[in-house]
């Protein structure tokens, strides 16, 4: 079981390295994309910006697939969450600009960005989630 809980955690860390660096690097390339301008005005500072808070979600990701303790696994994968969620809520309200396909990928891809943090933080809270205590 913590395999896979290493491997879905070390998985979304490593995603979160690969935005955080896009963003904060190359932020006009980042911003380019139709899922991300969305045709507003670009903003270098706020891009960057997300670019780093993307790389520190991904050092709490990546503690915790090092160490994939119950607690801190948890914590990561709220901290996800909490991201995540109003994020694909935010984006099912303005897919106006979007082609069809370019939403429907979007929204798979950001219920993909749900259900699999989910799913591992109930694997993390069940008995054989992680080892040591409950709490």
């Amino acid at each position: 079981m913590n395999r896979w809980l290493r491997a879905g955690v070390g998985f979304l860390a490593a995603s979160q390295v690969v935005v955080g660096i896009w963003a904060l690097f190359f932020p006009a390339s980042f911003f380019s994309l139709d899922v991300v301008g969305m045709g507003m005005a670009y903003n270098e500072h706020l891009m960057r910006d997300y670019g780093v808070m993307t790389l520190a979600s991904a050092v709490v990701l990546g503690a915790a697939t090092i160490h994939i303790g119950r607690m801190l696994t948890v914590i990561a994968l709220a901290m996800y969450l909490t991201w995540a969620v109003p994020h694909c809520i935010v984006h099912l309200t303005i897919l106006d600009h979007l082609a069809p396909s370019t939403g429907a990928l979007l929204i798979t891809a950001l219920g993909f960005a749900i259900a699999l943090p989910a799913t591992l933080l109930v694997l993390t809270v069940s008995r054989g989630g992680t080892h040591g205590p409950r709490w």
